[in-house]
């Protein structure tokens, strides 16, 4: 047998202390873990009910083409998604080319020229600042159309804190934009109890307000959504969470019929609304995916705690802590060092089972303010729900981590990025012996 150089014995070795780190890891969240897969028990149950109650049958996977007036298996999805997301009416749309298009139409739909929007979660997303008017000019943003804007943060060193919600309250608004997730900032996402606070003391202090969320990254976390506990209008993508990782394409506007309709309006056209639109032959793909999505949503937060106690073992910071609430998919790491993401990042991609010999690099983003670095080899582009990670390359240098169909893809790659940064002696793995 060939005898391996001392560098071949010396990688091995590396590897393998690696992968016992990660394994002694993950058999310390075995109660998380456990709690994670017991919960996709209701989740499914909701969804399988949904069917059952909509009669799904396979004559629903076919689209109609051209107008698509009538289309069965159109009118069952919306129906299915309102059921479970339990509210009056969902519009599910494969011409929704992202969850921003989404929360733009309904944000565009419902809202008019001298209504005042506020944002109680502070800066929003970073896709949405061109759609409000916090960058860019000449594009048709909502201050254009001289609807007011104002932001706010009810966090309070990472603590929700209602008091500036309840004096941002003293103007009247038309709608309070509520973000689930922590996008790219650095603070805890909500629970599903912090937006029922939130929608509680709004709709208290002015009922008419319309509390509208961005629910990407939340679907199927916790066993309610966020219209259940009071939102008026919720939106997201269909590449996130409740598309199992498997549909191609589209988003997704719940909530109200009245609201749902308005945001319709905007997509399609006066008139049309919900009435029209070719689900192009992917309806099977899209039930398919919203039965997949509660397992597929669990392996991801199971890779979120073991990613976060990786990590947070070799002395970095990260949000949130293993064991910490989640209220969506995102593990952010504070890496500190670009060179130190850079290496994540090109791991993660050389883990990926798409485009694995791909380098990610710095570079410019439509929608984004700074230069990103990015690191997702998907089979659906743009999918982060597959796993992927990404970085604005910006001091403290955070990479925020999402998705995985499956915890093993997750190892597998948090193992090959330790073994880099041990190699470059960025991190000291502890030895362990074989579990």
């Amino acid at each position: 047998m060939k005898i391996p150089n001392n560098n071949f014995l010396t990688d091995d070795l590396i590897y393998n202390n690696a992968l016992n780190f990660v394994a002694s890891v993950e058999d310390g969240l075995q109660e998380i873990i456990r709690s994670r897969t017991n919960g996709v028990l209701a989740r499914l149950q909701k969804v399988l009910k949904a069917f059952s109650d909509e009669g799904l049958g396979v004559h629903h996977f076919q689209s109609l083409n051209g107008y698509g007036h009538g289309d069965l298996g159109r009118e069952l999805i919306d129906n299915v998604f309102a059921k479970v997301f339990v509210c009056e009416k969902a519009a599910v749309r494969m011409q929704f080319v992202s969850g921003t298009h989404a929360i733009s139409s309904a944000l565009f739909g419902v809202l008019r020229p001298g209504d005042n929007l506020l944002s109680v979660t502070g800066k929003p997303y970073e896709t949405l600042e061109e759609v409000i008017g916090l960058r860019g000019k000449g594009q048709g943003s909502l201050l254009e159309f001289d609807i007011k804007y104002d932001q706010i943060s009810i966090f309070n060193n990472g603590i929700i804190d209602l008091n500036s919600l309840r004096k941002a309250l003293k103007i009247p608004r038309k709608m309070a934009f509520i973000q689930r997730s922590c996008g790219y900032s650095w603070r805890p996402s909500l629970s599903i109890k912090d937006i029922r606070d939130i929608c509680m003391l709004i709709h208290d202090i002015q009922p008419d307000c319309i509390c509208f969320v961005d629910n990407c990254y939340g679907e199927f976390v916790e066993e309610m959504e966020p219209t259940q506990a009071g939102a008026d209008l919720i939106a997201g993508s269909l590449i996130k969470n409740p598309g199992g990782t498997i549909v191609p394409t589209g988003g997704y506007i719940a909530g109200k019929s009245k609201f749902v309709d308005m945001a319709c309006c905007r997509l399609t056209a006066p008139g049309i609304g919900t009435q029209a639109g070719s689900g192009f032959n992917l309806n099977r793909l899209v039930l398919q995916g919203l039965f997949l999505s509660p397992q597929m949503v669990a392996e991801s937060l199971i890779g979120s705690e073991i990613i976060a106690g990786v990590f947070h073992a070799l002395g970095f910071k990260v949000n949130p802590l293993p064991g910490q609430f989640r209220g969506d998919l995102i593990q952010s790491i504070c890496l500190e060092k670009i060179e130190t993401l850079k290496i994540v990042c090109r791991c993660f991609q050389s883990s990926s089972p798409v485009n694995s010999y791909l380098r990610p690099v710095p570079s410019e983003m439509p929608g984004y303010e700074s230069d990103l670095i990015m690191a997702g080899g998907t089979f659906i582009d743009g999918s982060t729900s597959e796993f992927s990670a990404d970085a604005p390359l910006i001091t403290p240098f955070n990479l925020f981590v999402q998705g995985g169909t499956h915890r093993a893809h997750i190892k597998i790659a948090i193992t090959n990025s330790l073994v880099a940064l041990a190699k470059e002696e960025i991190v000291k793995l502890p030895v362990i012996s074989n579990l």
